[in-house]
């Protein structure tokens, strides 16, 4: 017998946000939406550390997401934020995207996912799930400077048709974040690197648990044996002893439930 995926309920994934009624397609309205879900929800990779496997499947992580009240990663973050956008009547698309780092330069595509959002004839990147970065769209003409809460960020062309998203580190210095091209992903292509993000010893995701999330005027990361709390220019860090610690700041400060982990 054949059976239909039941739709996803979108007046929970609103609430969870913080909005109370549907919003209209529109520049200002995506930005509302992307500050509010990175202020509400977190970025997080406790499945990993609990072996619960991450699948691309939209139906589990609306699940696990909304109505638990958990976070995720970018393939969670974005794919469940390109279906509320797409709800709501945005035109968008689903992006590669590789990472900087110094010691390794880009990663391999699929690394990470992004979103383009067009409005109005102009396409804007939209991104929920890179941990530590604007609270609101940047729009895709370069060369360009744009100016968020989060910091100053720049747009300019790279080689190979690529798309360059830079931000000023804390000496005015422009520091690459990730490049793409604004090619339409789906979603079932950004498996392979999901599954390695969880499985492969090399993935950063595998080195401790961590949940993190933007608050108005800075950040709360609780990574391992560590708790961050970042409020403007001044930092607060305290060591977690153990798991049931861990678990307690995670109640704490994120309203979330830790799942039995393997390592803290």
């Amino acid at each position: 017998m054949k059976t239909t995926t039941p739709p996803l309920l979108f007046e929970p994934y609103l609430k969870r946000l913080g909005l109370r009624k549907r919003l209209k397609p529109n520049l200002a309205n995506l930005g509302r939406l992307q500050k509010a879900h990175v202020l509400q929800i977190p970025f997080e990779n406790l499945d990993i550390h609990a072996r619960i496997p991450i699948e691309l499947d939209i139906q589990r992580i609306y699940q696990k997401v909304i109505l638990n009240k958990r976070g995720g990663f970018c393939y969670e973050l974005n794919g469940l934020f390109y279906e509320l956008l797409a709800h709501l009547g945005y035109e968008v698309r689903r992006v590669s995207a590789r990472v900087y780092s110094v010691e390794k330069g880009y990663s391999p595509e699929f690394d990470h996912m992004a979103l383009i959002v067009r409005i109005e004839g102009q396409e804007y990147l939209s991104d929920v799930g890179f941990g530590e970065f604007c609270f609101g769209p940047l729009a895709l003409h370069w060369p360009s400077q744009q100016l968020d809460p989060r910091g100053l960020f720049h747009v300019d062309e790279h080689p190979d048709d690529y798309i360059c998203i830079s931000k000023d580190d804390d000496k005015a210095q422009k520091f690459p974040e990730y490049k793409f091209k604004p090619i339409a992903r789906e979603f079932g292509e950004f498996d392979h690197m999901c599954r390695y993000q969880q499985t492969d010893p090399n993935s950063h995701f595998m080195a401790k648990p961590l949940i993190s999330m933007a608050t108005a005027k800075g950040r709360i990361t609780l990574a391992g044996q560590e708790l961050k709390i970042r409020k403007g220019e001044k930092i607060l860090v305290r060591k977690i002893a153990d798991s049931a610690a861990f678990s307690k700041a995670a109640w704490k400060y994120f309203r979330v439930k830790v799942p039995p982990l393997a390592s803290t």
